[in-house]
């Protein structure tokens, strides 16, 4: 799958010498010369990506940039570059959820392998989701009688306590779990519970 890493920084030197580095290695770039154009023109954040930005740009900083994702809900990996070394300012990114923290001029090694590390997490990020979409996607799929089998059944609830709480059989509830099971894809009850503990389902009376 094809990667793509976003440029943010106000040199445009260096800048375009990072691009170049970035393609020769096999990535797809796009730069950006400030802050407010990340803002402007978002990034894609349904590919494996991450971002590299600088701490010290005009009118908005990248910890500022930082932040404004944040409340985006972006969920990209941001890898910071900065010509000056600030512990404090190192350890507020770090704390916002920055990948890494890496000083001008970085190695050509450090700043691959630092990349690597920060797509790979992406695409584990990128991974789950899909699940959690897929597994939301099933139970939408679910009938209203059955989304409620389906609740009880999380619930621990035997097919005869089902058919008691719902005023029916236990013949019509075994077949209702039957198709339960078969549209969740779910092949054992604790497998059942599991989902139902990802889609933060309930008790029966939530």
């Amino acid at each position: 799958m094809s990667a793509t890493v976003y440029i943010v920084d106000d040199d445009t030197c260096f800048r375009a010498a990072i691009q170049r580095q970035l393609e020769q290695a096999g990535y797809r770039v796009v730069a950006y010369a400030s802050a407010e154009q990340v803002l402007e023109q978002p990034p894609n954040e349904n590919e494996p990506s991450c971002i590299l930005l600088d701490v010290r740009m005009p009118v908005l900083s990248g910890l500022e940039l930082q932040s404004r994702l944040l409340e985006r809900g972006s969920t990209l990996p941001i890898l910071f570059l900065t010509g000056y070394f600030d512990v404090s300012a190192t350890v507020k990114a770090i704390k916002a959820g920055a990948e890494d923290f890496l000083i001008k001029p970085v190695q050509s090694d450090d700043l691959l392998g630092a990349i690597e590390r920060a797509l790979a997490r992406h695409r584990s990020a990128l991974a789950l989701q899909r699940e959690f979409d897929d597994l939301r996607s099933r139970f939408a799929s679910l009938t209203p009688r059955e989304r409620q089998v389906f609740v009880f059944l999380v619930a621990g609830k035997t097919s005869r306590q089902v058919a008691d709480e719902l005023g029916t059989t236990v013949r019509t509830i075994k077949a209702h779990r039957k198709n339960v099971m078969e549209k969740m894809k779910a092949g054992s009850r604790a497998e059942l519970v599991l989902m139902g503990e990802r889609l933060g389902v309930g008790t029966p009376h939530d």
